[in-house]
């Protein structure tokens, strides 16, 4: 079969099928899409609300809860005790299959009918209630999309953590501050793309790096302070004139460290261990195309954070050890062969189910525990769910569900944006696709608009101690200020708490105390991740003995390519307009090792 280009339904643009894509699909027993990767990754990113938070009261048993759905929304949301417990069935709110109304809007109805569990939480959470995603946390506190963490605060897309605090795709790791996509690291803060490092700060794309400070693509190295090699009494005395727990001293770092990043060498993909892949942050797999944060994985395609021993997965979102899943996110641990489902655990042959655990062979079904052979929710036996599951699939494709924009959804598409529980601007979509509201409304989503907040401001941003030694435990009774005051684009919370926890870790750390809420940082970080988007270029190399750019690095060994420009082109996640100096693998591997 040859490869296919189409016109995504949604953006109009371009898109290409390819043979290996066609032949997943004729596995599955799927249509082939009929939106673009990049809209079909948002449209499932409009279901998926990680980091907006309410409070409200569990529908059961009365307790205040920490949800991410809203007190005014139609649903009826239960803690996680009382949904794990037996004292409902979700089979209470079965259903027959109407055949006068589409697929999608039945599905609607079921979900506002079905109790829904207060997050998406696996297995033992212990004190870490303000989060979602998680799984197996202690002790952790605004967390999101993290696993075996303890006494993490403000973290996301993170796991094995301790004693970690407002850092994304950060792994196995100790006392890190502001850490952003850094693996195995002790006591470092504000460094990107660093590994195995320790008691470092304000590091780029350094490895095995000890006692270093304001440096770029380190390798081995101990005593290096802004790429100049000390020795250890040195370093020590040079550190000692500075004052990392000041805000002014690390405002000015941060600056530096930003030019820093502009005149170092930038890998085209961080890869690692891997063949035949295309995406970025990607390790120990093999047969990745157009994939993000997968690690120990294979025939990954259209994917983001796809983690140990799954296979065959297209156009998924958060699993762990999957296998034949498509167009799903929260999939879970180990699902098999489920399809257009989300929020689902251990759970397999499920085709447009929901926050269902421990099921297979079910369809259209909502926050089921233990059951085989339902459809909306009611028990068939397995010859009349095989008859009935065909026959609807065929009415999916006879009486599609089509939105406000004509678009048209039938069997073999995601669930519609414009049906998802969740605005926009509450989801993951917000985060790595960001809308103003009027473009957003535009596309056909939703959009919540911020409430009216009035909080009494008990410290401005200019009573913030500047140093976190002046600041006592009283700091943590008041309402502090944020810097942004509500004037931007990112949930800005427009003042925030610091915990007891957090504050003693601010000390132990010697790191200043934040002057932006926890919302405003989080997108702060995003904004140093590579977006989940790639573009063909070429190796910016000019020569081996040449300047990359006019102010840029210059090159300190022979390269393959002699004194013409290196030929070698890749996708990468650098768009071509950005700053930084891009090289292909080989160029890169001749000037970092």
């Amino acid at each position: 079969m040859n490869s296919e280009t189409r016109q995504c339904q949604n953006c109009k643009s371009e898109f290409v099928i390819e043979p290996d894509d066609f032949g997943f699909y004729e596995k599955i027993k799927v249509p082939p899409p009929t939106w673009c990767p990049k809209c079909r990754m948002v449209r499932r990113m409009n279901w998926r609300n990680e980091s907006t938070l309410y409070r409200r009261t569990c529908d059961l048993c009365g307790k205040s809860i920490i949800t991410m759905y809203a007190p005014d929304s139609p649903f009826h949301v239960y803690c996680h005790e009382c949904w794990m417990s037996d004292r409902w069935d979700a089979k209470e709110c079965e259903r027959e299959y109407d055949w006068n109304i589409p697929f999608f809007l039945q599905f609607r109805k079921l979900l506002e009918a079905v109790p829904l569990v207060v997050a998406d939480m696996k297995g033992t959470m212990v004190n870490s209630e303000y989060g979602n995603y998680n799984g197996n946390c202690k002790n952790c506190y605004m967390c999101f999309s993290t696993a075996l963490c303890e006494d993490a605060l403000y973290c996301s897309y993170s796991e094995e953590l301790k004693q970690c605090m407002d850092s994304t795709r950060l792994r196995n790791a100790e006392l890190c501050y502001e850490a952003v996509e850094s693996e195995k690291n002790y006591g470092c803060t504000f460094v990107e793309r660093t590994r195995e490092s320790s008691d470092s700060h304000f590091l780029f794309d350094c490895s095995n790096a000890s006692h270093c400070f304001m440096s770029a693509n380190l390798r081995n190295r101990s005593y290096v302070l802004k790429n100049e090699q000390l020795s250890a009494e040195e370093y020590t005395a040079r550190m000692r004139e500075l004052d990392l727990g000041s805000s002014a001293a690390v405002k000015k770092l941060q600056s530096e460290f930003a030019e820093l990043k502009k005149i170092a060498l930038c890998k085209h993909a961080e890869v690692k261990n891997t063949s035949d892949v295309t995406g970025n942050n990607i390790m120990n797999s093999k047969h990745v195309r157009c994939s993000f944060d997968v690690n120990d994985s294979e025939n990954i395609n259209y994917s983001f954070r796809i983690l140990k021993n799954s296979r065959d997965i297209y156009d998924c979102h958060g699993m762990v050890s999957g296998e034949l899943v498509y167009e799903g996110f929260g999939c879970g641990f180990s699902p098999r062969n489920n399809l257009f489902s989300f929020s689902i655990d251990v759970s397999r042959n499920l085709q447009y189910c929901a926050m269902c655990r421990d099921c297979s062979d079910c369809f259209g079904c909502i926050g089921l525990k233990n059951q085989r052979f339902c459809i909306f929710n009611k028990q068939y036996s397995e010859e009349e769910y095989g008859s009935l599951a065909a026959k609807i699939r065929e009415h999916m494709m006879t009486m599609p569900y089509t939105d406000k924009k004509d678009r048209a959804y039938a069997y073999g598409e995601f669930f519609p944006p414009e049906l998802s529980p969740f605005a926009y601007n509450e989801t993951i979509a917000q985060d790595y696709f960001p809308l103003a509201k009027n473009d957003a409304e535009r596309l056909g989503y939703h959009w919540k608009d911020d409430e009216k907040r009035t909080y009494s401001i008990t410290l401005p941003i200019g009573k913030i101690p500047d140093n976190v030694k002046d600041a006592d435990e009283s700091i943590t009774g008041e309402v502090i200020e944020c810097a942004h005051k509500g004037e931007c684009n990112e949930r800005c919370s427009t003042a925030f708490k610091i915990t007891p926890q957090e504050l003693q870790l601010y000390k132990k750390m010697n790191t200043p105390l934040p002057y932006f809420c926890p919302n405003c940082r989080h997108f702060e970080r995003l904004r140093k991740r590579n977006p989940l988007k790639l573009w063909h270029r070429k190796c910016m190399c000019l020569s081996s003995e040449a300047l990359a750019k006019d102010d840029g690095y210059r090159n300190t060994v022979p390269h393959f390519h002699g004194s013409a420009p290196c030929p070698n082109e890749f996708k990468t996640s650098y768009a071509p307009d950005r700053p930084e100096i891009v090289y292909c693998e080989s160029c890169y591997q001749a000037e970092v090792v």
